[in-house]
């Protein structure tokens, strides 16, 4: 997972993202951003993204059961992502409903909860990842990403700008999308203190590279362990 280009970009979008003459390279940038922590399944483009390098070559059982050196599964680490871009680009941004809650995805993944998973203890992370349904993770991930690139294609250099209203903060906690206690309820006030592009570039985009490279880290793991 060569990171050194993207990193690159995330830089240089750091640097426009606010300047109004910038904001459709701005979009450009992100959407290219974004592209390489999803699945190119999800954006259609020709080349291998990091997602698509984790999901080479695993099988079911090191997505299940390997854990990184933070004690979290590849099942997990999909997981919580998936749900912080949903619930940050839907509630947050959109004020919209969130992806999540659409069309029965919590049945569909087989998942025992709705929330970002930050409260877990290790062995619940282990209980948790034996029940998911990897195709139906896999697919809400999907929907998750394509709607999160409708709507930066859709932003204004006024929505950049823009903060959240402190209802649009206090649906998060109310739907149990993040759950009101220690362990996870600051994500809540991480997320209020930035505006529209504060949550593009985290974390919509450089969450995903830190979930990403743990699972690789645990993927890695495991080949290790069966040498």
């Amino acid at each position: 997972m060569d990171l050194k280009p993207w990193n690159n970009e995330i830089k240089q979008l750091r640097e426009i993202i606010l300047k109004p003459d910038r904001i459709e390279e701005s979009k450009s940038l992100s959407l290219s951003l974004h592209s390489m922590i999803h699945s190119s399944t999800m954006s259609g483009i020709d080349k291998k993204t990091f997602e698509d390098e984790l999901w080479e070559g695993l099988d079911e059982n090191t997505f299940r059961t390997s854990r990184n050196e933070k004690g979290r599964t590849i099942a997990y680490g999909i997981w919580h992502a998936t749900r912080i871009e949903d619930i940050t680009m839907n509630l947050l941004v959109t004020g919209d409903k969130q992806i999540f809650n659409r069309e029965n995805w919590q049945e569909r993944i087989n998942s025992k909860i709705k929330d970002t998973g930050n409260a877990m203890s290790e062995n619940e992370i282990i209980e948790f990842s034996k029940h998911i349904n990897v195709h139906e993770l896999k697919n809400y991930r999907i929907e998750v990403g394509r709607r999160t690139r409708n709507i930066i294609k859709n932003l204004s250099i006024q929505d950049m700008k823009r903060k959240f209203d402190k209802y649009r903060l206090q649906r998060i906690l109310d739907e149990g999308a993040v759950l009101n206690v220690e362990a996870s309820n600051w994500l809540v006030d991480f997320w209020g203190r930035k505006n529209v592009s504060g949550i593009i570039l985290m974390p919509a985009t450089r969450h995903h590279v830190v979930h990403i490279n743990e699972s690789l880290s645990a993927k890695k793991k495991s080949k290790t362990n069966l040498v």
